[in-house]
Parts: C-alpha cells; sequence; structure tokens
C-alpha cells in the first residue's frame, strides 16, 4: 500500500474514531481531507493543475471533473458544502460514508 493511500486510511480512521466520540466536526475535517487526498492524486493523473493545492480545493475542482460518474460527484458536492447556522450540513449525508463511496470510485 503506497504511503498516500496509508495516509488516507489513517484519516479515516481518524474520522470514525471523532464519531464515536461525539465529535461530528471533527469526523467531518478528517473525511474531506481523506477524500481531498484521494481527489488530489486523481486530479494530477488526469494533468488537471489546482492554484490551490487545498484538499478542499480538490474536492471542489473534482465535482466539476467532466465525465464523473454522477454518485461521485454527488459524493464530491456532499463534502464540500458549507454547514448552515446550526453547524450542521443542509442535506441528510453522512460524510465519512461519501468519502469512502469516492475514494473507492476514484481508484
Amino acid at each position: 500500500m503506497s504511503q498516500s493511500a496509508l495516509d488516507i486510511e489513517a484519516e479515516l480512521e481518524k474520522a470514525e474514531l471523532a464519531r464515536q466520540a461525539g465529535n461530528e466536526g471533527k469526523a467531518r475535517v478528517c473525511a474531506r481531507r481523506a477524500a481531498g487526498s484521494a481527489a488530489q492524486a486523481f486530479l494530477t493523473r488526469h494533468a488537471v493543475h489546482l492554484r490551490d493545492a487545498s484538499a478542499f480545493a480538490a474536492l471542489q475542482a473534482l465535482a466539476e471533473f467532466s465525465g464523473l460518474a454522477p454518485d461521485l460527484r454527488i459524493a464530491a458536492l456532499h463534502l464540500t458544502m458549507r454547514l448552515n447556522k446550526a453547524f450542521t450540513l443542509p442535506v441528510d449525508a453522512d460524510l465519512i460514508s461519501d468519502a469512502r463511496k469516492l475514494i473507492g470510485g476514484l481508484d
């Protein structure tokens, strides 16, 4: 397993542990970092260069990538959604599940 894959898996594990501890905010951050790393690798393989190297920017670019499967696009969109005033997502989404779907679909 590559170092990148190990880092992604470590972030997903941190996300699960944060959720179990009741820290959904940290779980969201870790899920986004994991998915963002996979998105960065995918975009690099497809010669897409980003000015902003953040995981969030990679997820935004991925959501606009032509030819991306609709379910992966939805997962990327969920992962880039802003929280509302109650600090929750405006849709019913599980970002850890979306991150896993996106990561698996990009491999």
